[in-house]
């Protein structure tokens, strides 16, 4: 029933009106998100002030840097939003800058799930080694893959696809 009511609520938005709440959705999202990146990349930050760190390989020390270099750009991307929210505040939301905002939260979740699986590696690899760190990577980069982008985009699917503008009663 509240479903319902939802839907004919936003049948009835404006254009304007709908860009403002799907703006608000994205950000609302990305407040979610953004703690867990903000935990990861200061564990990262710490890494190379302990002191096993100069015991690495050359080879663990490049993954590392690969891996924090993906966590800043995941947290890039997901802040972007939000950053340019404040810096064009006031100015005209557009179809635009909503779909770019969305291009940028799905780019920075990509970087952020090769981010984990990287820190995944990386871990798993120093205390049980190469095999165990493989598989423990594949398996967490599986996994975010199916429940981050696999499980909705079947929906999608089933759903009667993707279309640029995709009618309130296809959303959910």
């Amino acid at each position: 029933m509240a479903q319902q009511a939802e839907r004919g609520h936003e049948e009835r938005e404006e254009p304007r009106e709908r860009r403002i709440r799907e703006l608000s959705e994205l950000l609302q999202e990305l407040r979610v998100i953004l703690p867990g990146v903000q935990v990861l990349f200061a564990f990262l930050l710490t890494v190379p002030f302990s002191a096993r760190f100069t015991e690495l390989t050359r080879f663990e020390h490049y993954l590392y840097f690969g891996v924090l270099l993906f966590v800043t750009g995941a947290t890039g991307f997901l802040t972007a939003p939000s950053a340019h929210h404040r810096v064009l505040w006031r100015r005209s939301l557009g179809e635009k800058r909503l779909r770019q905002g969305n291009r940028f939260a799905i780019l920075g979740l990509v970087l952020l799930a090769i981010s984990l699986a990287g820190a995944v590696f990386l871990i798993s690899e120093i205390l049980f080694g190469y095999l165990v760190g493989t598989v423990a990577c594949a398996l967490g980069a599986a996994f975010l893959a199916w429940v981050w982008f696999g499980i909705p985009l079947l929906r999608g699917i089933r759903a009667g696809g993707f279309s640029r503008d995709i009618r309130p009663e296809h959303r959910r």
